[in-house]
């Protein structure tokens, strides 16, 4: 996932960057250097397991406790 590609994911569900760090679990920070693709000049590649999560989010996914466990579903707003 390039940097372009992340923020395209953030916004098409219209998330602010607050509210994709808190839904991905990071501070909004991390949420601003993967869109950059760099911090202090270096470059920054989005993690696995970001990547992962973001498609889980796409898909509605809210939590996940395991194998033998029901996926908790996000809850759509009205």
């Amino acid at each position: 996932m390039e940097p372009a590609d992340f923020k395209k994911w953030r916004k098409s569900l219209s998330l602010s960057q607050k509210e994709a760090a808190h839904v991905l679990g990071l501070k909004r920070r991390m949420i601003q250097y993967y869109e950059k693709g760099e911090r202090d000049g270096e470059k920054v590649s989005i993690p696995r397991a970001v990547r992962l999560a973001c498609y889980a989010i796409t898909e509605g996914v809210g939590d996940y406790h395991g194998p033998h466990k029901k996926v908790q579903m996000m809850k759509k707003e009205d």
